[in-house]
């Protein structure tokens, strides 16, 4: 089975993670700084705060961002279900905004539109979750315009777009965001099993972000209340978690890093690869807006459906039948059974209803070879063009 996404390790990364295996530090060491200082110095941003996985990471993004009870998030419906989580482990109430329909990221158009009628009813946004989906950007610039505008703060989760760029820098830079979040997952760009971080420019969230990845606690005076009894004192200031990343992960996540430039260089080259070989075929392929730069995480088509003679269902069937572990990202958020709960239901955004008919990932990973995507688009040829020799 070809899969739509795997990682990609080396002798490099086994013997990075030994080296710690060997060490004094296992966890709560100096291989986390070294990562965070080494993702910092790659994004141009002043601050990496590692924790365990990426919805941890968004987690502590929100909770540094103020949000609570009484307050809400707004993000995609066209993301995985921790972009919109996070502001429920906070108390918040979470809303959606549609997506564009060429870039299938949230529209800046209908966010402006919902913005203008919330403003009118008193129910502004804390926090705008923008969700760089699969490794593109929103349009970032415009979503600060109306952060600044409307005083909501914008939070990139960016666990597809590590690599990527917008207008020129590296995302996670924080030029338009105050936090942007990667993950690390074995299947995103590069991996450090599992893992995520923020990146932030201000000095005061990243201690915020600290001190929540583990337990609300500080070893520094000034931070605590009172005098300290001696070295060995610590405080708890506030609720937190024990969301830490370890020295294990951290030491992949480095060696990865190193990797970084090779794995998104191949993933750009499949991804024209592809464009090139499926423009032919009666599908909508993915559209870049004009400052944004993919890493290319996944490699999403969509079926027209004006002609085809298999539906949705059967071509994705068609093509995990022959061998290729295709997916579907996303199911739209707003569908899941616990936020129709919450009072969603079909229909409300209709285009990412839209996108999810038709939507079907296809394999993109670095170790794709060039012969097993052409056999990808062969059956895709075979599934579309001649359903009566399938």
């Amino acid at each position: 089975m070809i899969p739509y996404g795997r990682q990609s390790l080396d002798q490099a990364d086994i013997d990075a993670v030994v080296q710690v295996l060997q060490s004094d530090w296992l966890t709560q060491g100096p291989g986390i700084e070294a990562f965070e200082q080494a993702m910092a110095l790659r994004c141009q941003a002043a601050h990496g705060v590692a924790v365990c996985n990426a919805t941890s990471a968004l987690h502590i993004a929100c909770l540094a961002a103020g949000l609570g009870p009484g307050d809400w998030l707004w993000t995609s419906p066209n993301t995985f279900l921790a972009s919109a989580n996070c502001g429920r482990y906070c108390g918040a109430q979470v809303d959606f905004v549609d997506i564009d329909p060429h870039t299938w990221n949230l529209d800046a158009q209908a966010l402006e539109r919902k913005l203008l009628f919330a403003a009118a009813k008193g129910r502004l946004p804390k926090v705008l979750v923008a969700v760089a989906f699969s490794g593109q950007s929103c349009d970032m610039r415009r979503l600060a315009e109306l952060a600044e505008r409307y005083g909501f703060i914008l939070i990139e989760d960016a666990s597809h777009a590590v690599g990527a760029s917008y207008a020129g820098r590296p995302v996670g830079c924080g030029e338009f965001a105050a936090m942007t979040v990667f993950s690390f997952h074995p299947v995103k760009i590069i991996t450090s099993a599992e893992g995520g971080m923020v990146m932030t420019n201000d000095a005061e969230l990243a201690d915020h972000l600290r001190r929540l990845r583990s337990h609300g606690m500080t070893r520094d005076p000034a931070q605590m209340r009172g005098d300290s009894h001696g070295p060995w004192y610590y405080q708890q200031t506030e609720l937190g978690f024990n969301y830490r990343m370890t020295d294990l992960q951290a030491a992949l996540g480095l060696s990865q890093l190193n990797k970084l430039d090779e794995f998104v260089q191949r993933r750009r080259y499949l991804a024209e690869r592809y464009r090139q070989r499926l423009q032919e075929l009666p599908l909508t392929l993915p559209r870049s807006q004009a400052e944004a730069q993919s890493a290319w995480h996944l490699y999403v088509v969509r079926l027209q459906p004006e002609g085809l003679r298999r539906s949705h269902r059967e071509v994705f069937e068609g093509l995990r039948a022959a061998g290729i572990g295709v997916n579907l990202h996303y199911i739209p958020v707003h569908l899941q059974p616990y936020y129709q709960d919450l009072g969603f239901a079909a229909g409300d955004f209709p285009e990412a209803e839209r996108y999810y008919a038709q939507a079907i990932s296809l394999p993109m990973y670095p170790g794709l070879s060039d012969d097993e995507q052409d056999y990808v688009v062969e059956q895709l040829q075979r599934l579309l063009r001649a359903p009566e020799a399938a």
